[in-house]
């Protein structure tokens, strides 16, 4: 469900913006952006876990740990190269991109496809006919999305009957590193770059409150992706810039993914008692900038960047994998939150860099969903 809306929802934004050139600027602001606020989110990261350092008194023997449960995400990190982050770009056929729901495949799919409608300009009919397809497609998701809560429930029931109560208390000195990291990023971050913007944080978060129930439940900033989609436009951003900058982000703009990659690192690092000099830290940054980028590339994208990521490191043990994997899953609430929110700034942002976002209209709607 989610390639469709995404191809749909970029060829009918870009084809509005009816200019290769204006495409072209929106998007290279938004990249410089995510590169901005990726940064950001790296030095918080880093700086909060050397700060708590979760890691330090572990004292890991590398010669006791059993590497069989990692086996499969280092040999795919071995792969997890810049020759195979392109090729990944490169679907088989057109219908193998939406089968096996790569975002990266659909996104150059749908970008080609709204560049030859801009250059052939006289397709009225199809453009119409992908307009409507788009309303089906989210008539479609909204009915799917009342039932919503019951696969939550399930989603949480599962997690907890898999791992156990007592799991949630184990390692809680990193799942609480990962949680303030992501805490610090979205209110002071994230809460500046909106009140540049003219709307409350707050009241933003207010405003999705029902997507990030969602994605707390699910751990997947996917599942709302056509909600999201609806509610920035609604929120006065034009279609244009809402169709080609959050579906984007979704693969260029993991902030929360960022922050786990980062702490996860210096967790590994003093959980080994390696200690990182100051140039390790400033090539991890260079490193997880570049590697971040392709978590949404491969599923369980973000173990096999940080396999990748350790393994180009050199100076850290990829075995130390073993320590984070039976808690990863109770990070990735953390993570999908604040992918989610920070995508949703950043649709906002470019919005207001392009003077395509309706400030009145925003702050009417959100006085409206705070009085309710």
């Amino acid at each position: 469900m989610i390639g469709p809306i995404i191809f749909v929802t970029i060829i009918t934004g870009i084809t509005q913006a009816n200019d290769i050139k204006e495409v072209g600027r929106i998007g290279i602001n938004a990249i410089l952006y995510f590169e901005l606020i990726t940064t950001f989110a790296l030095v918080i990261a880093i700086f909060t876990a050397k700060w708590l350092q979760p890691g330090a008194g572990m004292n890991i023997d590398i010669t006791n740990i059993n590497t069989q449960a990692i086996s499969s995400y280092v040999s795919q990190a071995q792969q997890f190269d810049s020759t195979h982050f392109f090729l990944n770009l490169i679907p088989d056929t057109l219908i193998s991109a939406f089968s096996k729901g790569d975002i990266l495949p659909i996104l150059l799919i749908s970008l080609l496809t709204a560049f030859a409608i801009i250059r052939y300009r006289n397709l009225p009919n199809l453009m119409n006919n992908l307009s409507e397809l788009s309303s089906l497609l989210f008539t479609m998701v909204n009915l799917i999305m009342k039932l919503a809560p019951i696969g939550a429930f399930g989603a949480m029931a599962f997690t907890v009957g898999t791992y156990g109560i007592d799991t949630l208390f184990s390692l809680g000195k990193l799942l609480l590193t990962v949680y303030l990291s992501c805490f610090l990023f979205i209110f002071i971050i994230l809460g500046s770059i909106a009140r540049l913007n003219g709307i409350s944080l707050w009241r933003f978060l207010i405003f999705i409150r029902e997507e990030l129930l969602i994605v707390l439940a699910t751990s997947s900033s996917e599942a709302v992706l056509p909600r999201m989609i609806s509610k920035l436009e609604k929120l006065g951003c034009e279609k244009s810039v809402v169709g080609l900058v959050l579906p984007t982000g979704y693969s260029f703009n993991l902030d929360g993914t960022t922050i786990y990659l980062g702490i996860a690192t210096v967790f590994i690092a003093q959980a080994f008692n390696i200690d990182l000099s100051i140039k390790d830290e400033l090539l991890l940054m260079l490193i997880l900038m570049l590697t971040s980028k392709g978590a949404a590339a491969v599923t369980g994208g973000g173990f096999i960047v940080l396999a990748a990521t350790l393994s180009t490191l050199h100076t850290l043990p990829v075995e130390g994998l073993v320590l984070i994997l039976g808690i990863d899953r109770f990070m990735s609430e953390a993570r999908s939150i604040t992918n989610l929110i920070g995508n949703g700034i950043a649709t906002i942002t470019i919005a207001n860099l392009e003077n395509e976002f309706d400030r009145e209209q925003a702050a009417r709607l959100l006085d409206d969903k705070l009085s309710v």
